[in-house]
């Protein structure tokens, strides 16, 4: 069942890609000249350079971002903390294996993050979680990556627990139970992006954990509205934006 949730949760993610859409409507204006369908060809590449420009002019994929970055407050009041759940995706593994060290993404603040916890709080255990999150398992995991960047920026073996099976936010959240057996009464941060968290905090709370504290990082939306020209950004945040909103569905549907 969690391969079969987990290739679903793949293909779902590619489907609602806007690059996926942008490719049918190219896909559809090429196929209409090609069969000389003038008006399958003038439809599409109209409906395709409209898309293009919108995406690129309004902020749809930050107003999407944005509601999600903020269900939780950016700085919780914590005094004493038993531990830090620290998620992957933070790392990338393409680039890890070319470089042959740790590389890290554009989530590279759930590292940074982590790092700056653990010296706010010496006394709690760090756990990272995080296999990969490959469809075709090309091997490694970000737990073995992350073990040897979180040991390089001064973090002692003792405290850090590493999680390198799952594959996904429920995986991370059931698999990392496991591991830590967190008991009641102990307060135990999690770290992720900001946009991330609501699903992550709804997957940590079906897995039986008694209670974590949201510490959201990676803020993307930005905190103004802006009218311009980024298509690239646009349709990044737009893409982050469908991809939680799917994927809150699709977890509470199958109660991740």
């Amino acid at each position: 069942m969690d391969t079969l949730f987990f290739i679903a949760a793949k293909i779902a993610g590619f489907l609602v890609a806007p690059t996926t859409w942008l490719a049918g409507l190219a896909f559809l204006a090429v196929l209409g000249t090609a069969l000389e369908r003038r008006g399958l060809a003038i439809w599409s590449s109209s409906i395709l350079f409209s898309a293009i420009v919108l995406l690129a002019v309004l902020p749809l994929g930050a107003a999407l971002v944005r509601p999600l970055e903020h269900m939780y407050p950016q700085e919780p009041r914590i005094s004493e903390v038993d531990g830090i759940v620290v998620l992957g995706g933070g790392i990338d593994l393409d680039a890890s294996r070319v470089a042959g060290r740790p590389e890290l993404n554009e989530a590279a603040d759930r590292i940074t993050a982590a790092v700056a916890l653990s010296r706010r709080f010496p006394e709690a255990r760090v756990l990272f979680t995080g296999g990969s999150g490959d469809l075709f398992g090309r091997g490694g995991s970000e737990a073995d990556a992350a073990r040897d960047l979180l040991l390089s920026l001064g973090l002692s073996e003792e405290r850090l627990i590493l999680e390198g099976a799952s594959r996904n936010t429920a995986e991370n959240a059931r698999l990392s139970r496991k591991v830590v057996d967190p008991q009641e009464g102990e307060t135990w941060l999690l770290v992720t992006s900001a946009f991330h968290m609501r699903r992550a905090v709804n997957s940590f709370e079906a897995a039986g954990w008694p209670a974590v504290v949201p510490y959201p990082v990676d803020f993307r939306a930005g905190a103004t509205t802006r009218v311009g020209w980024d298509l690239a950004s646009s349709m990044e945040l737009l893409r982050i934006g469908l991809r939680e909103r799917v994927g809150l569905l699709g977890y509470s549907l199958f109660g991740r």
